[in-house]
């Protein structure tokens, strides 16, 4: 359920429903309407960091103090962090007004759009399959701003909200367990996304990717029952400033085929292995909204990976679209073979630049975590493009080497190169893999298998899919400049 998001010049009149949200820093001056003093807030055990917060009862509602840390230096993610707090104090009742963006420093536009995306994202419950849902008590959210900040907050909430639509779409689809969400399924779901945006949209089977010599795909799809879909979507404004093209990984579920994953809490989680063509399908959802001057080109190669009779083999040759071929050495390295027929139909297409986004490797999540995505490109210019957007979202990425030395490792015997390089540096290989398909156009490469999920409720994100990409990709395409 999506939270209604105002503003006010002044705080609500004080009633039972109402909570309202102040901010205190680490030092300066305290709200009076909180009731309490420094020392006070203190003892509580409330000093004014960032993501602290302190509910306060009164006879008409509550007042909650909301660390913001030093008042010198309140940032966006600052009011992302304190927003999200608030939200989770202020669970237990309808309605939420709060000063955060009135607060100097920070641009009003900015400001409203960060807090209303902490507002909704941090509500986020995926509750679909419960058998009594627990949705979010709060219903309404105003955020108290002065009359020069009015209107630019106002402009800022309705990004947000459109950004957060977009996250919120994404973990959806990255929730829903795999008996529920299949290709197919998320066919469909693409075709009326595109229906509703204005998107055109075309939808492959599995002859036509045979066709097509889409080996990677058909390949990797050759132990399941299920088929697979691969969706072409553009989005095509009048008079584009550039054309940016975003390919996503969506294995709909990965038990590794073959090359069987370990029966363990990973492969709860694979259902989730589909989060890249689900970001990638969020972002286009709302590029009409934002009115978005960049064509933007997306591939959704979605199948799953399962072990049968007719599964895909180690040591088994797979040609691609461009017509390179890979030595299968391990099955569960399956999703840079649907990726590279993604990326070279997207090459085809002659786009200024190209992203891929998947749930790639283990071996980022030991380098990284699991709040950074390892970034991989071939220009500067547009990494520099990808990092802003990703501190734009406090969706962090980390921009790894395309190291040329251990190119050797993908050497094959039989073949052009070998799907996978080693025990070591295998971030680096897969990127290495990829680059083999995306010839000299621009191009990076986003492994979010360590953001994909969240283990715990912590700031905006709660347990579960994240969601992780679908405002990076947005951002991007909104500002994106040929590199």
């Amino acid at each position: 359920m999506s939270i209604q998001v105002s503003t006010a010049r002044s705080v609500p009149k004080a009633r039972p429903s109402l909570s309202v949200g102040y901010p205190v820093g680490t030092s300066g001056t305290v709200p009076k309407a909180l009731g309490l003093n420094r020392a006070a807030l203190t003892e509580g055990g409330f000093e004014g960091k960032v993501g602290q917060s302190l509910v306060i009862p009164n006879a008409n509602g509550a007042a909650i103090a909301v660390g913001i840390g030093d008042p010198a230096n309140v940032t966006v993610d600052t009011l992302r962090t304190a927003a999200s707090c608030l939200v989770r104090a202020a669970s237990k009742r309808t309605e939420l007004a709060t000063t955060l963006a009135d607060l100097a420093g920070v641009d009003a536009a900015a400001a409203g759009a960060a807090l209303t995306e902490a507002v909704q994202l941090a509500s986020y419950r995926f509750d679909r399959f419960r058998s009594e849902p627990k949705p979010s008590v709060l219903q309404s959210v105003t955020l108290v701003v002065g009359a020069s900040r009015d209107a630019a907050v106002q402009r800022g909430i309705a990004r947000g909200e459109a950004l957060a639509a977009a996250t919120t779409m994404a973990r959806d689809l990255a929730n829903t367990p795999p008996g529920h969400l299949t290709a197919r399924m998320l066919a469909d779901i693409a075709v009326n996304v595109a229906a509703q945006n204005d998107l055109i949209v075309d939808v492959y089977n599995r002859d036509q990717l045979e066709a097509m010599g889409c080996g990677g795909i058909v390949g990797v799809n050759a132990g399941s029952k299920e088929p697979p879909r691969m969706v072409r979507l553009c989005y095509a404004p009048k008079n584009a400033t550039g054309h940016l093209a975003m390919v996503g990984k969506g294995v709909m579920y990965d038990s590794g085929g073959l090359s069987l994953k370990p029966s363990d809490g990973m492969h709860v989680i694979m259902k989730m292995d589909m989060s890249g063509a689900a970001a990638v399908l969020a972002a286009m959802s709302v590029l009409k909204r934002l009115k978005c001057k960049t064509a933007v080109t997306a591939y959704l190669m979605c199948t799953d990976n399962m072990p049968s009779g007719s599964a895909l083999k180690l040591g088994d040759v797979l040609r691609f679209r461009n017509g390179k071929t890979a030595e299968i050495h391990n099955t569960d390295a399956e999703g840079r073979l649907v990726l590279a027929d993604g990326l070279s139909l997207a090459v085809e297409d002659k786009p200024d630049a190209i992203i891929d986004i998947a749930t790639l490797t283990g071996a980022c999540v030991v380098a990284l975590g699991q709040r950074v995505a390892g970034m991989f490109s071939t220009s500067d210019a547009f990494a520099a493009q990808i990092e802003t957007a990703a501190a734009d979202t406090a969706e962090p990425v980390w921009r790894m080497p395309l190291e040329p030395s251990y190119r050797k490792l993908l050497d094959s015997g039989v073949a052009d190169l070998k799907n996978v390089g080693g025990p070591y540096g295998g971030a680096i290989t897969a990127g290495l893999f990829l680059k083999e398909f995306v010839g000299d156009i621009p191009w990076a490469h986003l492994d979010i298998a360590g953001p994909m999920s969240s283990d715990a409720d912590e700031a905006m994100l709660t347990k579960g899919a994240t969601g992780f990409g679908a405002r990076l990709l947005t951002e991007l395409a909104m500002g994106f400049k040929k590199p």
